[in-house]
């Protein structure tokens, strides 16, 4: 038995170094040191000697760099260089575009928690903030979206002369071109409390200050260019659009069909160089009442006018629309939500080069200045919309579920109503910190591309199932639309931002892991940049320290996540409370799992994995919910650790967790190679898989949350629009539950008197009266549920029209020869 103690000391050390990730020369000398103890102690010689010699021969080549790098690093190279894919030029500059934040820890295996602690509070000024209570909250109060999706089927004019005259359309442009150079937080707040009332207004706001020309143009425009639009932008005077997505090219931006020849034409008079364009686009928001159209084509200098490469590659231009030859103006109608949205197009449209973003000297960089620009708006737009269509629902479903009685009791104490109110109510608070986070990484100065896609995927996911849930508590109240329907038109703008700025399955099942395992990972990009060095001595170098810091990294996070699997993430030095250090030690698990099977997985599929999108699909996941955990964490922190929100944040983290463990099952469960998923299943889940759903108790906890007023019910509903405005159901509901609570026990002493038979009347005015006569309840009280019963009325009750209101003022005929042609009717 002595004899294999040496061996067990060097193995117990070897581990427990792996899993403190010690270096290769520390990790010698603490092996060999234990080998040498452990065999005096057991009186071993001759298997310590043994076992000395075997780890001698492992530990010497690796400690001598020379040697390693000749004997296992060169032919690595060579291996390496064979069958890792070659990167396009877009993927080179998609990858290369963006920065990695905290997302990069959690790659890791082993998150440096106190990197994400330290981040600063998002925080709005005092600037903003006046901004949020004055502007904003004055042009949510003008918002009626009847009459905007119904009616006029866009903004009313007064609403867009409140928009430009208040600079809505510039909170990005700086104040020295005249806009309001506002924080990406505060951009997002303004978006979330516009969303909470309109999604055509939300959108219509978003869009300019997304991508689009003001954004490409603080980056990439000439200094004659921005002194020229910039001004104009931020007041308004000019709209702009920005023209990609086509019939032959959507999500895939890269193979655009449309094309511009640099050739010589008249402008203003002149013969001038220029562009001769031909394009045909598509889905592009505000382009129907747009004065300059942001362009996305290939460039081709066939007479070589420019310099000797014919195909320039994808470029970005500025289209006034009164330029001879642009068609622009016909709407699409996405889903009947009326945001101005509609196709561009032209054939041999001439523009001089002047109309190039920042001059002819920026042709071919199209596709480097959208992805760089990209992921900052999409970090923003699409997830601060989302958030507040989320919070918005919360707080009407909350409130209706109190509210609406059915029998005898409020609708949100039943349990399946219950069931959905939990998850309104965590998908609220998830939701919440991921947009916190991805805004607060723009304002640190990050790019965050994998955030980005994370935050857009999710949340407008998210945002799907809490208008499902939304609808199915509301039931008909929400499917007859209407001037009282404040549910259903946000029921059908989800797909829209489900579709928009690369559709989500494309995202999910390609982007953010397809992204993030390069780009997160610490040592894959290294290595792959290590074949372009053309030196072949700093190319070895390079690869070696690369691979070896790999190989280290591969072995550490097999052993954590072996370990951290075994204990049920019970161990490991961690931040926060008593409370919240669980969270964090089982968030060490899965990052260094998730570090485990994206190892694995690319280096046993290599380059095929990049078309087995399913598993590219749930490893993605499992980074998306390790980085929407982490933030919801930091929220939590950033709020004082607030006891009163523990419901929220436990449902949301045991959601994500156990979507994590699922995910992780899902890769393991179907990967091509079986021998190798059963070894990575036997590291990740040695017990099986132990995470569950949020409990029933815990959703209880959240739905009161949701159907009573209090501190964390306040803090949810953050930056949406709840004052009781005649145009806001919502805020007046909101400001009924305490009278509708207060009425809560007198409605029982009625509905018992009811029960005993004593209370023979059919009509309720009669019955409250019968039962004030009878002393079951006193003539106050019976005032109050007769109070109760009429102000809750119209949030129960549904509209009716006339056959006539509902007909369409141009409908849709036929003249005389069987041709389709408009004519107007007048509704009654």
């Amino acid at each position: 038995m002595t004899a294999v103690l040496p061996l067990l000391a060097a193995l117990i050390v070897s581990l427990v170094c792996a899993y403190l990730r010690i270096g290769l020369r520390l990790w010698s000398l603490l092996t060999a040191a234990a080998i040498v103890v452990v065999g005096l102690l057991a009186a071993a010689p001759v298997a310590m000697v043994v076992t000395l010699i075997v780890f001698a021969i492992i530990a010497v080549p690796l400690n001598l760099d020379g040697l390693r790098r000749q004997q296992i690093s060169a032919p690595a190279l060579k291996a390496f260089a064979r069958v890792t894919p070659k990167l396009s030029d877009t993927e080179r500059t998609a990858l290369e575009a963006g920065t990695v934040g905290f997302e990069g820890e959690l790659f890791s295996g082993m998150p440096a928690w106190r990197q994400l602690l330290e981040q600063p509070r998002p925080q709005l000024s005092a600037e903003e903030q006046a901004f949020m209570d004055g502007p904003v909250e004055q042009l949510c109060a003008m918002i009626d979206d009847w009459q905007i999706t119904h009616e006029l089927g866009d903004l009313p004019p007064q609403v867009w002369e409140f928009v430009k005259a208040n600079k809505f359309f510039g909170m990005i442009i700086p104040k020295e071109y005249g806009g309001l150079g506002f924080s990406a937080l505060a951009h997002s707040a303004v978006l979330q409390k516009l969303s909470s009332v309109s999604a055509t207004l939300s959108s219509t706001v978003a869009v300019p200050n997304s991508l689009g020309p003001a954004e490409l143009l603080l980056h990439y425009g000439s200094d004659e260019q921005k002194n020229h639009y910039l001004p104009r932008l931020a007041d308004g005077r000019e709209i702009p659009c920005f023209a990609l997505t086509g019939p032959q090219a959507g999500s895939d931006a890269t193979s655009l069909p449309d094309y511009g020849i640099v050739c010589k034409g008249m402008h203003n008079g002149e013969e001038v160089l220029g562009i001769r364009l031909s394009f045909d686009k598509r889905y592009i928001t505000l382009a129907p009442i747009a004065t300059i159209v942001g362009l996305a084509f290939r460039m081709y200098d066939p007479d070589q006018l420019l310099g000797h490469t014919e195909d320039l590659g994808i470029t970005l231009a500025l289209i006034p629309r009164e330029t001879p030859g642009l068609e622009i103006g016909r709407r699409h109608l996405p889903l009947n939500i009326p945001f101005q949205n509609g196709p561009v197009r032209g054939k041999d449209v001439f523009v001089p080069m002047s109309t190039l973003i920042g001059g002819a000297h920026m042709a071919g960089q199209g596709w480097r200045m959208l992805v760089e620009c990209l992921s900052v708006g999409r970090a923003i737009s699409l997830p601060s919309n989302a958030t507040g269509a989320v919070k918005a629902s919360a707080a009407a479903t909350g409130a209706y579920a109190r509210i609406r009685k059915q029998f005898g009791l409020a609708i949100g104490r039943f349990e399946g109503v219950e069931e959905a109110l939990a998850r309104i109510g965590g998908h609220s608070y998830a939701t919440t910190a991921l947009s916190l986070a991805t805004a607060s990484a723009v304002d640190r100065g990050e790019k965050p591309a994998v955030p980005s896609a994370i935050a857009k995927y999710h949340a407008t996911e998210w945002s799907r199932e809490v208008a499902s849930d939304a609808m199915d508590v509301h039931g008909g109240k929400a499917v007859q639309l209407g001037p009282s329907n404040y549910m259903g038109r946000g029921w059908a703008s989800v797909p829209i931002a489900i579709t928009v700025e690369g559709a989500n399955i494309m995202t999910r099942s390609l982007m953010i892991f397809g992204q993030g395992a390069i780009r997160c990972h610490p040592y894959v990009l290294k290595e792959m940049q290590a074949l372009s060095v053309a030196d072949y001595g700093d190319k070895l170098r390079q690869f070696d320290k690369a691979l070896f810091g790999h190989i280290g990294f591969g072995i550490s996070n097999a052993v954590r996540a072996f370990v951290l699997g075994l204990t049920h993430a019970k161990i490991g030095r961690v931040p926060g409370d008593d409370y919240t250090r669980r969270y964090y030690r089982k968030l060490n698990r899965y990052s260094a799992a998730l570090a485990l099977c994206a190892d694995v997985s690319m280096g046993v599929l290599g380059g095929k994995l990049k078309f087995k999108e399913k598993l590219s699909a749930r490893l993605g996941d499992v980074l998306s919910y390790l980085y929407i955990a982490a933030y919801m964490l930091k929220r939590y922190e950033d709020e004082g650790r607030p006891e009163s929100d523990r419901p929220l944040l436990a449902w949301a983290f045991h959601e994500c967790v156990w979507r994590m463990q699922m995910a992780l099952d899902g890769v393991i469960r179907n990967f091509p190679v079986r021998p190798v998923g059963w070894l990575m299943r036997v590291l990740v889940f040695p017990f099986g898989r132990r995470e569950v759903p949020p409990s029933d108790r815990l959703g209880r906890r959240v739905a009161a949350i949701l159907t009573a007023p209090n501190e964390a019910r306040d803090r949810m509903l953050n930056w949406i629009y709840l004052s009781p405005s005649d145009n806001n159901a919502i805020g007046r509901m909101n400001a009924l539950l305490p009278e509708v609570i207060a009425a809560e026990p007198v409605e029982r002493k009625f509905l018992k008197a009811m029960k005993s038979g004593q209370i023979t009347a059919h009509d309720y005015e009669a019955q409250l009266a019968q039962a004030a006569e009878l002393g079951a309840i006193s003539e106050a009280e019976r005032d109050q549920l007769a109070h109760i019963r009429k102000v809750t009325a119209e949030f129960i009750n549904v509209d009716d029209f006339d056959p006539s209101e509902l007909r369409a003022a141009v409908v849709r005929g036929e003249n005389s020869a069987g041709v389709a042609q408009d004519t107007t009717q007048q509704a009654a």
